[in-house]
């Protein structure tokens, strides 16, 4: 098991950091051209609703796992875009992708795809403005400062290297312990155990089933597979979504990037908000 668990540590290490500065060169380099004092202008002049639908959207069409979304959350919070919306899209970026809604559709059903996209984007709307209410703003730290490049001018690819690399720095640490901690989970917690001991419709696997999610470094595409299985095994519907979810929503490589840029209390919140959403979201499957 040691050496499979070597193994999953080398690959979930080399797609989180290959994912990881991707995206973040992408968005350094474009940087200079999203058009954000406009961005910010239009979202505090409108209602913070349309916002809020705005952050959602931008979820959608970006295709990103949950350790995916850490650069795209510090160019936001770079360029002070209000912190609500930012965790709006923090949490629905994981878990609400086109492609793997219309693989949900084909497996699960329509109505599953619809209820877990509704459901997923009201949730992540109320957790995320009420995280800002309760004033976790301030649990943010400051380790988002720029090198020399001034933020929102253009810059050339070798400048948007030299500002991917400067972020890697901060946060590689982290990827690493949490590309090892979730090998470590997905090695020692295979999916048959998960089969055999949370069949059945008992109402409190839903709990059970978003905490165990947790741990777990699966992607939703992955998920969409198991969740059938797992159905097709006798587990009901609401466990799985709260598997689904939490499993997607956070995973311990996210944790410990997260905690490169958030305080533990800010950690902590993403974490018990991430499970509410899972909880709450399975629970709401058995009546639909």
């Amino acid at each position: 098991m040691s050496i499979a668990i070597f193994q999953d540590f080398l690959y979930i290490a080399l797609e989180l950091t290959l994912l990881f500065l991707a995206i973040s060169f992408v968005i350094n380099f474009l940087e200079g051209y999203i058009p954000y004092d406009k961005m910010q202008s239009l979202l505090t002049k409108r209602h913070p609703l349309f916002g809020a639908l705005i952050a959602v959207a931008f979820a959608f069409v970006t295709p990103f796992c949950s350790c995916s979304t850490i650069p795209v959350v510090v160019s936001l919070l770079n360029q002070k875009v209000r912190f609500g919306i930012v965790m709006i899209f923090l949490f629905a970026s994981p878990v609400l992708d086109p492609t793997i809604l219309t693989l949900m559709a084909a497996t699960l059903g329509v109505k599953v795809a619809i209820s877990y996209t509704i459901i997923t984007t009201i949730l992540s709307i109320l957790i995320g403005f009420t995280l800002e209410k309760l004033g976790f703003e301030n649990q943010i730290k400051q380790v988002m400062v720029k090198g020399e490049v001034e933020i929102g001018k253009k810059r050339n690819m070798k400048e948007a290297l030299q500002e991917t690399f400067h972020l890697m720095k901060t946060v590689y640490p982290y990827l690493l312990l949490g590309a090892g901690i979730g090998a470590f989970i997905q090695g020692a917690v295979p999916t048959e155990w998960i089969s055999t001991y949370m069949g059945g419709d008992k109402w409190w696997l839903v709990p059970l089933a978003a905490i165990i999610g947790i741990p777990l470094y699966i992607r939703l595409s992955t998920m969409i597979p198991i969740s059938q299985m797992l159905i097709a095994k006798g587990m009901a519907l609401g466990p799985v979504m709260a598997l689904m979810i939490s499993s997607a929503g956070a995973s311990l490589p996210e944790i410990t990037l997260l905690h490169s840029i958030f305080r533990k209390k800010l950690v902590f919140a993403f974490v018990g908000s991430v499970m509410t959403m899972a909880t709450l979201s399975g629970f709401l499957f058995y009546i639909i």
